[in-house]
């Protein structure tokens, strides 16, 4: 059913206007708005009044928009760009391996999720799925190439197990509504960090200590901006975006004429134009941190960095649609546990070594969001650490399909 809003140009600014909307409503210092906001915090609603507006109310759609397209291509390398600009790399390097640790947890939770889940499934409600044992465990190979790498890593699933077309878009559906409910849970357990931090024991200086680096770092250079110095602004960002894609367009043919050997090596990500415009942005982002552009922080390039991530996160609310759900419910149902044993293996492992939440939340997303995503959520602790989302998602890019594959064969071995 088409939307009543098709035209991007509205759709955006009914998306800057709920962006506004909450921010404003967020600053309340008392009364209804600050009762709302302390069991749905800002983040979360930026992220879910655009998906109510996709469904049930279909006053516009992700699937008619190419807004996500364009945040994620273009606002999304500009955003990391600004907000690595200020980042203390020596301050990321200091949070020690926990973060690691956590990432690798991650990675065991979707591998170990999907086997778990199938075999709960067909022992317990065969009927749910109603479709070839086959078919599914190498359908489902598609979605952890995706949870723990991305998009090419889900692609070269589908070619390593030849799965159906028909059952490929079945399985994007339940990777995508999946990974979006458990984006806006961990958007909102950000806003609980603290008491969950307390019930994992965890030691969170680390973190603590790089924010507030960052932040009286800020706080030496900042200055009321002049036009000048927000065109400047303006052009590192998206002159950065313009190398970055500049660079992925010449990376990525190249790496393709190598195609046999990398799809050999489980290397697939390599050939991904994303990957490379995110590496890419980063890399200019951290090497600009070094320079005198650095004080472009003094003004605002952690906001407007901000400020794209909130874009970002309002285009993929938007691309939510639960009535989805009903129509795929035996898949649903095998997502939901997949999930559920990724988060039991994260907090099993973060209780044992007393890891902050900001490790859980970010170890999870940069295997199940990716560089989408990951800073969207390192963003909702700090502005300042969404450069450490996206260090640990390039990270999963590497991992995705040589995961995919051993969780895969666990997926095929439970089915037979």
């Amino acid at each position: 059913m088409q939307p009543y809003f098709t035209n991007d140009a509205v759709v955006l600014g009914i998306l800057l206007c709920i962006l506004a909307f909450v921010f404003y409503t967020s600053e309340f210092k008392d009364g209804f708005w600050k009762k709302f906001y302390m069991f749905f915090p800002p983040v979360m609603v930026c992220y879910f009044l655009p998906a109510l507006l996709n469904w049930p109310l279909n006053i516009i759609s992700g699937d008619e928009s190419q807004l996500y397209f364009i945040a994620s291509r273009y606002l999304l390398p500009a955003s990391l760009i600004l907000l690595c600009l200020s980042i203390d790399l020596k301050g990321v390097m200091n949070l020690g391996s926990k973060a690691l640790i956590m990432f690798f947890a991650a990675t065991l939770g979707i591998i170990l999720g999907g086997p778990i889940a199938l075999l709960i499934i067909s022992n317990f409600a065969p009927d749910l799925i109603g479709a070839n044992p086959s078919d599914i465990w190498r359908g489902f190979s598609t979605v952890a190439g995706s949870w723990i790498g991305g998009g090419a890593n889900q692609t070269a699933m589908k070619e390593i197990y030849q799965v159906d077309d028909n059952l490929f878009g079945t399985m994007i559906i339940v990777d995508v509504l999946i990974g979006n409910i458990w984006l806006g849970f961990l958007l909102y357990g950000a806003n609980l960090s603290e008491k969950i931090d307390k019930w994992l024991q965890a030691d969170n200086s680390s973190i603590e200590d790089l924010k507030n680096r960052v932040a009286d770092y800020k706080s030496k250079v900042d200055r009321i901006p002049k036009t000048t110095d927000l065109m400047i602004l303006m052009a590192v960002a998206f002159g950065g975006v313009a190398v970055s894609h500049w660079g992925k367009d010449v990376i990525t043919p190249i790496m393709e004429n190598y195609s046999e050997a990398l799809t050999r090596l489980k290397l697939n990500s390599l050939m991904s134009s994303f990957f490379w415009l995110v590496v890419i942005a980063t890399t200019i982002g951290l090497g600009l941190s070094f320079t005198r552009a650095r004080k472009l922080e003094g003004v605002g390039a952690s906001n407007w960095g901000s400020i794209f991530i909130y874009v970002l996160v309002a285009t993929i609310g938007m691309k939510m649609n639960l009535s989805e759900v009903v129509e795929n419910l035996g898949l649903f149902s095998v997502g939901v546990i997949w999930m559920l044993v990724h988060v039991t293996i994260l907090l099993v492992v973060a209780k044992l070594i007393k890891a902050p939440f900001f490790f859980v939340a970010v170890g999870s997303q940069a295997n199940v969001g990716g560089a989408a995503s990951a800073p969207v959520v390192a963003s909702a602790f700090s502005p300042s650490l969404a450069p450490v989302g996206v260090l640990m998602a390039v990270l999963g890019y590497a991992m995705g399909t040589y995961g995919a594959i051993i969780c895969a064969e666990l997926m095929k071995f439970v089915s037979n």
